[in-house]
């Protein structure tokens, strides 16, 4: 009886350093395997904060600093620059503050929608023209 029940705990060892071995070999080609890196897709969880930095919506200056300014800085095609009002006041006697933010969200001539700002919330868009137009 001693003898079984010797070779009873022997093959109990045995399956269970088999096993840690196993598992060992398991991790190790997890380990070798897994992903370097992660991607994030526009629309999941967590993206609008991502993008502002942490929560909240972005300011005006960030979202032109970050969106605008490469057409707005220079006035490419005549796109009015950053607080210049002879280029601002007669959009804003034409069409007023409402048609500029819709114009800005859904596209005017060479600007497409929300410009270069396409994870832009509409007051984000909203915050970029009053920093734009600020002191006119």
């Amino acid at each position: 009886m001693r003898v079984k029940t010797c070779l009873g705990v022997a093959a109990l060892a045995l399956v269970a350093v088999v096993h840690a071995q196993e598992m060992s070999e398991a991790e190790a080609i997890a380990e070798r395997i897994k992903p370097v890196g992660s991607l994030h897709m526009a629309g999941e969880d967590g993206q609008q904060a991502a993008a502002s930095g942490g929560g909240g919506a972005r300011s005006g200056e960030t979202v032109y600093n970050n969106a605008c300014v490469a057409c707005h800085g220079a006035g490419v095609l005549n796109a009015p620059k950053l607080q210049v009002a002879a280029d601002w006041q007669p959009r804003i006697d034409e069409r007023g503050m409402d048609m500029l933010l819709q114009n800005a969200i859904n596209g005017y001539n060479a600007m497409p929608p929300k410009g270069t700002c396409g994870d832009c919330s509409d007051d984000e868009i909203q915050a970029a023209i009053d920093y734009m137009v600020k002191g006119i």
